[in-house]
């Protein structure tokens, strides 16, 4: 009642400023970050029913306590929602996950011979960038396609410095062999400045130049030059015919697709460039009680805030309350007018349509696979005989080399999909000889010592053995979980002489299961068997790479990395003076 009293008093004594409110439940974890022009109006609309969005009532009956801060401007007050929101990843707020930052293209014109590199972060440094890319394989193509046309070098300044005799790009025509001084610093030059007018879509100017030295080279009987910018130009036009989508119009555009299905919502993303249809980007499915108008608002925000090159005009498919907000905001952003764009007819509606049929296909898509990945848990919960449905799957590997460096992995998978922020992975720490069941005694009681977030199923990467194993330790533990052994081995085939084992047979994967002596074949049901080989593959490669890098660094490792007072410098001159690497053996 007291918190009731509080929350009433928080209420009515709200700042009548721009500002955001933060709703919080009875544990004080935030739950919903919102903005508002007034921020008494906008809250007291939650509890007088003035709210008519669906999540409205489920929002207000686990609010519990209320802050509020002020700002100077409702543009302010949509940055900071924004920056909490990405902080506290509120449950009733529209989040966009997308994991990946966006690729650029970058080129250091002060480096004497540059390169052209694939980078992920923008630097605040002089290098010139290119994107961003809406995918990792359009901005790869585009690396190919460039260093293909101009033959730029690709090595790295470490190999660039070092390099003996040119390498085998230079064999293949795809290098000029800078380092070794096969190409004068000036015709280098020229080659960068094509590159950079290509990248900054300068195409035709650049077909045009490129024909005029074609036609120099060819008049002072340079043909073999010639030849080679010939083929640039047949390159590049071939390029620029091979876009099939021409809408006509000359500004950079975005067109915001969305489709909704049971209070889920689908974002996908297409983007227009000189009114040529370049690419898409989608994101993963939106799941909350709200409109339309937040849900797109939101994505506005949490996309373009992100390294997103922002376009002359975004399309959308509705009127935003905070559009103006939104497009003063987007203006700052770009130093350039922004505008937002709901069409009704014409070549833009017909765009707004495409975006939205590919979020309604990608939508069915998810929804397919999410179907099959239903089916197959429910197989194996009937044919393996589980307790419970297998949603949250962990599995257990051991990777080592007699041995040595041994190290453990648990991967999880959650409805069918791996969770990779719960992965975890182990370094053995009671032995160091081959023995892989107690290995995995060793992983198994670490990860269900604290007993927490308990999965369905738990999957041991092996046979009886194996399987035994984990069953003890739980047990030890008095943890009651499902728990299968999956091992790949040669299927026998029965006859009169009895079992037989075929020379050379194909192995199967098989489950063994507690308390049964035979094994179990999924073959009859692929789709299950792929689930359990997946989530098993995943674990083994997991191990592996973290065996890779424990490896790795003992390889490297040195006695004198050991011994107090010796710093970097004495270590390496040391090495120097014996000539070889001080390894522990």
């Amino acid at each position: 009642m007291l918190e009731n009293i509080v929350l009433k008093e928080k209420i009515t004594s709200a700042p009548r400023f721009p500002g955001v409110y933060i709703m919080k439940d009875a544990q004080g974890k935030i739950i919903y970050v919102g903005k508002a022009n007034d921020l008494k109006s906008r809250v007291s609309s939650y509890f007088t029913g003035k709210d008519t969005r669906p999540m409205a009532p489920f929002l207000v009956a686990r609010v519990h306590d209320l802050d509020f801060i002020t700002t100077s401007t409702e543009k302010e007050a949509l940055i900071l929602e924004n920056n909490l929101i990405k902080r506290h990843r509120p449950r009733y707020n529209v989040t966009l996950r997308d994991d990946k930052t966006y690729y650029h293209l970058s080129l250091d014109p002060a480096e004497r011979f540059p390169r052209l590199q694939l980078v992920r972060k923008r630097l605040n440094d002089a290098a010139l960038y290119f994107g961003p890319y809406p995918s990792g394989l359009a901005a790869k193509e585009t690396l190919r396609f460039v260093q293909q046309v101009f033959p730029l070098r690709s090595c790295r300044n470490r190999d660039f410095k070092l390099r003996p005799r040119p390498c085998l790009e230079y064999q293949m025509g795809r290098c000029l062999a800078p380092c070794k001084g096969l190409v004068d610093e000036k015709s280098y030059r020229k080659l960068v400045e094509s590159v950079v007018a290509f990248l900054q879509g300068h195409r035709r100017e650049l077909i045009s130049d490129l024909k005029k030295q074609m036609n120099e080279a060819s008049q002072d009987l340079n043909y073999e030059e010639a030849a080679c910018l010939r083929d640039r130009i047949t390159f590049l036009e071939h390029a620029l015919e091979k876009q099939n989508v021409d809408w006509g119009v000359e500004k950079d555009q975005d067109i915001v697709g969305l489709y909704e299905q049971d209070d889920h919502y689908q974002i996908c993303i297409l983007f227009v460039r000189e009114g040529k249809l370049l690419g898409s980007k989608s994101f993963v499915p939106i799941k909350v009680k709200t409109d339309t108008v937040e849900v797109v608002s939101s994505c506005l925000i949490q996309y373009y805030d992100s390294d997103a090159g922002i376009p002359d005009e975004i399309i959308i498919p509705c009127r935003l309350t905070d559009e103006q907000v939104i497009i003063e905001w987007l203006t700052e952003k770009k130093n350039r007018k922004v505008t937002l764009t709901v069409p009704s007819i014409g070549t833009k509606n017909a765009l707004l349509d495409m975006a939205n049929d590919n979020a309604r296909n990608l939508w069915e898509a998810a929804h397919k696979s999410r179907q099959q990945k239903t089916a197959a848990l429910q197989i194996l919960q009937e044919k393996l005989s589980l307790s419970k449905l297998p949603r949250r799957m962990e599995c257990y590997d051991i990777s080592n080399i007699s041995g040595k460096h041994a190290v453990g992995s648990m991967v999880v998978f959650q409805d069918g999909e791996p969770d990779k922020n719960s992965y975890r992975r182990y370094r053995i720490k009671t032995l160091s000889e081959p023995d892989d069941y107690t290995m995995m005694d060793e992983v198994i009681s670490r990860r269900f010592a604290s007993r927490e977030n308990l999965p369905d199923l738990v999957v041991v990467d092996g046979g009886k053995g194996q399987l035994n194993v984990a069953l003890l330790v739980l047990k030890d533990l008095k943890i009651k979980i499902d728990v299968i052994g999956l091992a790949k081995e040669e299927r026998a085939t029965p006859s009169g002489k009895g079992i037989i084992k075929k020379k050379g047979a194909k192995s199967e994967d098989r489950v063994y299961l507690p308390g049964r002596k035979d094994a179990v074949f999924l073959s009859s049901w692929p789709q299950a068997l792929r689930m359990l080989q997946q989530v098993r593959d995943e674990a083994h490669r997991f191990a592996l790479n973290y065996h890779h890098q424990v490896k790795q660094k003992s390889d490297l490792l040195s006695v004198l990395d050991n011994i107090p007072d010796v710093g970097e410098a004495r270590k390496v001159n040391g090495e120097k003076i014996t000539g070889y690497r001080l390894s522990l053996v």
